[in-house]
């Protein structure tokens, strides 16, 4: 990318504009072009910045909508200006900005405090740089820097250079490879003495070096440049990365609800669907039987595009079609999955080979890109067959109403013959031309007349087209199945994505050791920008198949996060078609281990489920960095290894996990964060019998591999568990594979070991029928417990304010490993349940409604 940079110099009040105390515009006539600045206090801690000029206008379709704001809604406690200045004080933080000597600089501070949390660099903040427009910040070193989708790891972002796309990674290296999938530029800088995020809505290509540039003159800084156009930008400001997290979330939208069943086993494997002889029809009902015979819990499959490779040569992907050979009786196929208890997600492809039976039609109906060269349809090289082969085609244009509504019939399509979940694959548009051209003309698209004047896909972002294909998956799905939550699973995905796709993964992963590692890391920044329903293909997606202790260590790992799913593509020279796949019974030696540790991710759905329905509400990550809610803590902000995200986090406030990352490794090395509002934190080791540690020091935890991952619990907290199987939905409304009831809901609780000094621990979680679409009708249920010496005293509550009435009629309350206190509930009489297969006692509870 070539540097153009031009600094417009001379600033002034805009009079044409009338703004209001929370608003600024400013103007700048020269070089016969015309610069304009704004700047809006939106609400407290969100602030709106444009800079555009004639040439640079704002593209008609950007990834956050304007927000509304209603008269008198949006009032500071003060605001004053000067010839060249202008202060708002919005309740807690004081904006400023000037524009004495050159381009508007901001500062942005927290009242009474020393320094700015946000400063532009002088002379040189917003420039424009040959078709795009830069915007250069100081760089605050030392500091946490997250967030930009998904990038390399480590977590921290800073002193690091990243290119603001998507492309195809295939087999990526997880702590070099960039850019990835995701296309999000919101980069959120995270301090002990508040945080900082800046997002951009552009979907055009852009370059962030953040504090990796330096210049003796400029000193250190960051520097966003946005390929193309003018650019808005939202500043995000917050005493802690919780609160930036949540207000960036009212300005893009919240997670989306997520149906109970996909916290379950999610199985996959190209080979399955790529198969002839045995057809592939059969090899998958193989698998279904394998997995009951194995007694191994499985709540979907990941149905790879093989479903619809042609039949004849050329054997190409054709999207939308079935191969009759693999599929005689598609509809028949998924009703025998169904009986099994198996959800069908079906992968997709936005693109077209040129032997696919409706090319030509698509083509005449201008559902591709237009190729401003030629004149016609913009043609390419795509994926067609095995690892690496390609073939002629044409990627399609979902700002064409031909293109979009064609999709849109083709997912709707799908879901009447049975398939649950459509799969957006391949979306990332690597196309190779900034100047092929958009139609357009797709009334999806949030764009004014006037706004169509420039159609490059350069312009627009090849990004945008991911998003309008997840609205078009997302809304054909509700209009076929209007009563239950769409879930659309995407691979690539940008901020205007997630308002339509429910879950992502972190792609074509490579079996390692570092790998397993480094994914924790994609985990933590995918959370902070609302990808919360995020993991990774478990074991790896390429390379080499795992060992029998690498796989045991992954699903270990992956059963606490919020997407566990098993799947991928082994290639090899000699098989570059079908590949490989991992099955969760290959090694037979481990099976045993496995089925354990599957049948627990089953346990920890109420949980999980109930961390998806938080996020919902009120946008926090279920996977959350080690200094999240523990922001006093010194050693979070100073320790490389917490600032680089890879071998702990949270899973909600109750648990902490680690890892193990060698072959061989028997211990692991874990950080427990303290709590300076709670000087007596303590935890307490899960897998051990009554192994408590203090908080605020690294601890070495035993971990075999047989046995389990470092799993520590927060002395107080508590986790909602349910059956170690497949239930069925309270809000499901057939059930073909008669499955039980989601009848039995327990509570592991974890007191001190002694006294807890009349100290009162509450813990609330969610539920909801596991189905409805928005808006969900959730209810809570709080525990509380104390306890001394001698006993554990419980009481729990359900606020039932939403409708929704759960199926059990009894709550099992279970101690800790070793704990052998008897628990009274609430004065009521509780039955002994003895200890399960994890020497913990329980007790039961029955509940009156």
């Amino acid at each position: 990318m070539p540097q153009q940079e031009l600094v417009p110099q001379h600033f002034g009040v805009d009079c044409s504009k009338e703004p209001s105390e929370a608003e600024l515009f400013l103007r700048c006539d020269e070089q016969d072009n015309f610069f304009a600045f704004s700047f809006q206090a939106v609400r407290p801690g969100l602030f709106r910045t444009t800079f555009v000029s004639d040439n640079h206008p704002l593209a008609p379709h950007r990834s956050a909508p304007i927000p509304e704001t209603r008269a008198g809604h949006v009032k500071p406690n003060s605001s004053s200006s000067t010839a060249a200045s202008k202060e708002i004080i919005f309740e807690d933080i004081v904006a400023k900005i000037r524009w004495d000597h050159g381009p508007p600089e901001i500062s942005l501070a927290f009242a009474g405090s020393a320094a700015p949390i946000h400063s532009d660099l002088p002379h040189r903040s917003y420039v424009v740089d040959g078709a795009g427009i830069a915007h250069y910040t100081k760089y605050n070193k030392g500091t946490l820097h997250i967030g930009l989708g998904e990038k390399p790891a480590p977590m921290d972002l800073s002193n690091r250079h990243f290119v603001l796309s998507a492309t195809d990674c295939f087999g990526y290296d997880v702590h070099r490879t960039d850019p990835m999938y995701k296309h999000v530029p919101l980069l959120i800088n995270t301090t002990q003495e508040g945080c900082i995020g800046i997002f951009s809505t552009s979907h055009a290509r852009g370059f962030y070096s953040v504090g990796s540039e330096m210049d003796g003159m400029w000193g250190r800084f960051k520097v966003y440049r946005q390929e193309y156009g003018g650019m808005e930008e939202y500043l995000i400001v917050g005493r802690t990365l919780k609160e930036v997290v949540r207000i960036y979330a009212d300005l893009v939208g919240y997670p989306l609800l997520v149906p109970r069943w996909a916290f379950g086993y999610i199985a996959g494997g190209m080979k399955y669907s790529m198969l002839d002889v045995p057809r592939a029809s059969d090899a998958l009902m193989d698998f279904a039987k394998k997995l009951k015979d194995h007694d191994i819990p499985c709540s979907a499959f990941q149905m790879s595009s093989g479903y619809t490779v042609a039949e004849t040569e050329p054997k190409t992907r054709n999207v939308f079609t079935w191969n009759r050979h693999r599929f005689p009786d598609p509809k028949g196929f998924i009703d025998a999955y169904h009986a099994e208890g198996i959800r069908l997600i079906a992968n997709v492809k936005p693109y077209v080979l040129s032997n696919h039976p409706e090319y030509e039609m698509l083509k005449n109906a201008g559902a591709f890109f237009t190729d401003p060269v030629t004149g016609k349809s913009g043609t390419a090289r795509l994926w067609s067959a095995g690892g690496g082969e390609s073939g002629i085609g044409g990627h399609i244009d979902f700002t064409s109403s031909a293109g979009y509504q064609w999709w849109y019939e083709g997912i709707r399509a799908l879901k009447r013959v049975g398939i649950d979940s459509v799969w957006n694959d391949n979306n990332e548009y690597t196309i190779a031309n900034d100047n092929w051209k958009c139609a357009l003309d797709e009334k999806s698209l949030m764009a004014s007349k006037e706004e169509r004047a420039n159609t490059n896909v350069g312009f627009l972002g090849r990004a945008l087209q991911t998003e309008l294909m997840g609205k078009s998956s997302h809304d054909a799905t509700l209009e076929v199945e209007p009563n239950k939550r769409p879930f659309i699973l995407t691979r690539s995905a940008t901020a205007g994505t997630l308002r339509y796709c429910a879950s992502s993964w972190s792609g074509d992963n490579v079996t390692s050791w570092e790998g397993m590692k480094g994914a924790n890391a994609l985990s933590l920044n995918a959370g902070v920008c609302l990808m919360q329903c995020y993991g990774h293909d478990i074991g790896g997606f390429e390379g080499p198949q795992p060992s029998p202790e690498l796989l045991v260590r992954w699903i270990q790992l992956g059963i606490y996060s919020s997407r566990f799913a098993i799947n991928c593509f082994k290639t090899s020279p000699g098989n570059n078609n079908i590949g490989d796949v991992i099955e969760p019974w290959m090694y037979p030696e481990t099976t045993s281990i496995v089925r354990e540790a599957i049948r627990r991710r089953y346990e920890l759905i109420p949980y999980l489920y109930s961390l998806s329905l938080e996020s919902h509400m009120t946008a926090s990550p279920p996977q959350r960095w080690t200094g999240w809610g523990y922001e006093g803590d010194p050693e979070v902000w100073n320790n490389r290894i917490l600032t680089d995200g890879e071998t702990q986090y949270w899973l909600g406030d109750s648990l902490l996990v680690g890892g193990v990352f060698e072959a061989g490794a028997s211990t692991s090395a874990v950080y427990l964060p303290k709590d300076v509002g709670n000087p007596e934190l303590e935890y307490l080791d899960v897998n051990q019998p009554r192994l408590y540690f203090s908080a605020g020091q690294w601890v070495e935890i035993v971990s075999k591999w047989q046995e389990s991952i470092p799993v520590l619990a927060r002395v107080g907290g508590a986790v909602p568990v349910g059956k170690p199987y497949q239930t069925l939905s309270v809000g499901e409304d057939t059930n073909p594979a008669n499955l039980p009831l989601d009848d039995y809901r327990a509570v592991e609780i974890f007191p001190p070991a002694a006294s807890s000094n009349g100290r009162e621990y509450v813990n609330i979680w969610y539920e909801d029928d596991g189905i409805s679409p928005p808006p969900a009708k959730i209810s809570s249920f709080t525990i509380r417990y104390s306890c001394d010496e001698n006993s554990v005293s419980v009481t729990y509550e359900e606020g039932l304010c939403d409708g929704f009435v759960p199926a059990w009629n009894s709550l099992v309350v279970i101690l800790p490993n070793g704990d052998n206190r008897p628990v009274s509930f609430s004065g009521k009489h509780t039955e002994s349940l003895g200890v399960n297969e994890r020497n913990r006692l329980r007790f039961r509870v029955n509940i009156h409604r």
